[in-house]
């Protein structure tokens, strides 16, 4: 956690850049230009910023808030004016403007600025100095789509300031500032309180996630053993979300990790110590059942296909008992027809009804070709029998 300390004076109030501007100043030389401007000349800079996506600012002494500013410029100005007290500002989607004029007053590591400008982050936390940039990813459950809705938080912490850039609709800031300012003997903490609840915030709003899912994949088991065509589209959709999840939670418990271990080299209050273990535990809990639903649908989706391999199986074998049957049936259909081809070929020679024909007026003729129409379909018959075609 930052060390609570005195703040210094801006160095823009002086004729040197912070750190921020050296870093992102170009390389080149610049041509000379009229002199540095001086303190007054500074602050009517940074009132030129308009800010325009600033949820709420608002300077707090010893857990009570003491001012409400309507700009950024405005939050800079009071908290120089009073040294003890701590700014708190939420963002949400800032402008450029915003966060250049934040990085240069509160002095904020270059790469954080650009993290924080890029968003798309994973969870982490880095310390410059006596800051620290913590990357929280918020997830909410979306009953009407059956979805899971993720989104980005920045957190700049400083020994008398916090500043928050939220990307998405989640989590809800407001209700973390209503509760701290509610319990101002925790807010007089300073910033690593506001940090705890911000971190208590997105862990308990995994709670509706984890509810939510395990709902989802109930529904996805019956649907599976029912048939459903559709269910692998659902049970792929769900596995990516987790995913998601998982990359947003298990960051969380090194980062909780790193925080604790902290405690004693930056004198972390006692009771402090113990809501940061307390979220940690819920951060545990709600990685393991994460874990747990990724396993649980990856042997769904194994059940599935092989209820679907089983499915199509059985439409092939009952496909080909029907090809079977069929065969059977043109067999017997086509020994009939052969046995009853040869006397139809005799009586069809016989009945041209020629008049000079060799044995037209022979007196066995007749009964030869019966007798012969006898043998050829008794012999076809016993073939065929033989074959299994009758």
């Amino acid at each position: 956690m930052p060390e609570r300390r005195a703040r210094p004076v801006p160095a823009t109030r002086g004729n040197r850049k912070p750190i921020w501007r050296r870093a992102v100043a170009p390389t080149a030389e610049a041509p000379p230009g009229p002199p540095a401007p001086g303190p007054a000349a500074a602050d009517a800079k940074t009132d030129a910023v308009e800010p325009g996506s600033v949820v709420q600012a608002a300077l707090y002494r010893d857990g009570v808030r003491v001012a409400t500013p309507a700009s950024l410029a405005d939050t800079f100005r009071e908290l120089r004016e009073q040294p003890d007290g701590m700014a708190w500002i939420g963002l949400a989607r800032p402008t450029e403007e915003e966060i250049l004029s934040l990085a240069a007053e509160f002095d904020l590591h270059p790469l954080a600025v650009e993290d924080a400008m890029e968003a798309h982050q994973r969870p982490k936390l880095e310390r410059y100095g006596d800051t620290l940039f913590v990357v929280l990813r918020a997830a909410r459950y979306l009953d009407a789509s059956e979805e899971v809705d993720f989104g980005e938080l920045h957190v700049f912490l400083g020994p008398d300031f916090l500043i928050t850039v939220r990307h998405g609709a989640a989590p809800d800031l407001s209700a973390v500032r209503r509760r701290m300012e509610e319990t101002p003997e925790l807010l007089s903490l300073g910033p690593e309180a506001v940090l705890y609840a911000i971190l208590d915030a997105v862990v308990d709003g995994y709670a509706p996630v984890v509810s939510g899912v395990q709902n989802d994949i109930d529904e996805i088991e019956t649907e599976v053993f029912g048939g459903d065509p559709w269910v692998s589209r659902r049970i792929y959709e769900l596995s990516r979300e987790m995913v998601e999840f998982q990359r947003a939670t298990r960051p969380l418990v090194g980062m909780l990790h790193g925080l604790m271990a902290g405690f004693a080299k930056y004198g972390t209050d006692d009771e402090l110590q113990r809501y940061l273990r307390d979220v940690a535990d819920h951060v545990t809990h709600t990685s393991e059942r994460v874990d747990g639903f990724r396993q649980a649908l990856t042997d769904i989706l194994t059940v599935n296909a092989t209820l679907v391999t089983q499915q199509q199986n059985a439409e092939m074998r009952a496909l080909a008992e029907a090809g079977f049957e069929q065969n059977e049936e043109i067999k017997k259909i086509s020994s009939w027809a052969a046995i009853l081809f040869a006397p139809t070929l005799v009586g069809t020679v016989y009945g041209m009804n020629f008049e000079h024909m060799p044995e037209l007026h022979w007196v066995f003729g007749y009964p030869l070709s019966i007798a012969l129409m006898a043998i050829v379909c008794t012999s076809l018959y016993v073939i065929f029998k033989r074959r299994d075609w009758l």
